[in-house]
């Protein structure tokens, strides 16, 4: 999730693509014209992307492996809207029963615990037939670790693959002190959460609604489809708006429409 614009000490970034990330800052290797031409293909923004490692950073939160440019299916065809609520085509599989994900902390600073805490309680109040549950040991289905970047970029993730979660959720600790809310935190972490199980911005039309700029993160028949019974106008409060905040007073739960985005899907 990225920091908003126009608030620029009170935003985060919204990440959403898959592959690993180290806690060290991304390289600033040059990334091809064949590279930005998947990209723009799968229905991502190409401004601003960087390489990462595991692959390429888009849209300031997302992470998009060479796999995710060369897999994803090209079966859907995105719906031109407003701020809708979106999945990829690549979703976790979850078989004909429920499937639990196991979630691992590389840190024990106390807010990040209390709130990886609080963003699992969120999904699993919803019974899903995909559910959440912290570990301490072990290999676990989505690690979520922490770098320190002195930049925009609250946290990033990146999607499904193969019917498995994106396995990391990067946390930048520039803004996720050991001061910060928890519940500012828990946002930003159900929002990484949400990429990695499949979701998109849900002001994917136009990220001006929660970034104060922006425009549509790039149309094309792939990558972003709609969810049928979401709002067709902006949707106030989703917890997949592509940009929020550190504040304290800062609160994201699922809305109305955001529970109906996931009982769809899941």
């Amino acid at each position: 999730m990225n920091l908003k614009s126009t608030l620029l000490l009170l935003t985060l970034s919204a990440v959403i693509w898959s592959c690993k990330k180290k806690s060290e800052a991304p390289t600033e290797d040059v990334v091809s014209q064949e590279v930005l031409s998947q990209i723009k293909a799968l229905g991502f923004s190409t401004d601003g992307v960087s390489v990462t490692d595991g692959g390429y950073l888009v849209e300031g939160d997302i992470i998009l492996t060479p796999e995710n440019l060369k897999g994803m299916e090209q079966t859907h065809n995105l719906i031109h809207a407003n701020e809708e609520h979106y999945r990829t085509t690549n979703l976790v599989s979850t078989g004909t029963g429920t499937r639990t994900l196991t979630v691992r902390l590389n840190t024990t600073q106390a807010n990040f615990v209390a709130a990886t805490d609080e963003a699992i309680r969120r999904y699993n109040a919803l019974n899903l037939r995909v559910r959440f549950q912290r570990i301490t040991s072990g290999t676990p289905n989505i690690n979520i670790v922490t770098f320190f970047q002195v930049s925009n970029t609250l946290g990033s993730a990146g999607f499904p693959s193969g019917g498995n979660p994106f396995g990391t959720i990067n946390m930048n600790t520039y803004w996720y002190t050991p001061s910060i809310a928890v519940n500012a935190l828990a946002t930003t972490i159900a929002h990484e959460m949400g990429h990695c199980i499949g979701f998109r911005h849900t002001d994917y039309m136009n990220r001006a609604f929660s970034c104060g700029t922006g425009g549509n993160e790039g149309a094309s028949t792939v990558g972003a489809v709609y969810i049928p019974g979401t709002p067709t106008g902006p949707s106030a409060g989703s917890w997949m708006l592509a940009c929020g905040s550190t504040a304290s007073s800062f609160n994201r739960p699922f809305t109305s429409a955001d529970q109906t985005a996931l009982n769809f899907v899941y």
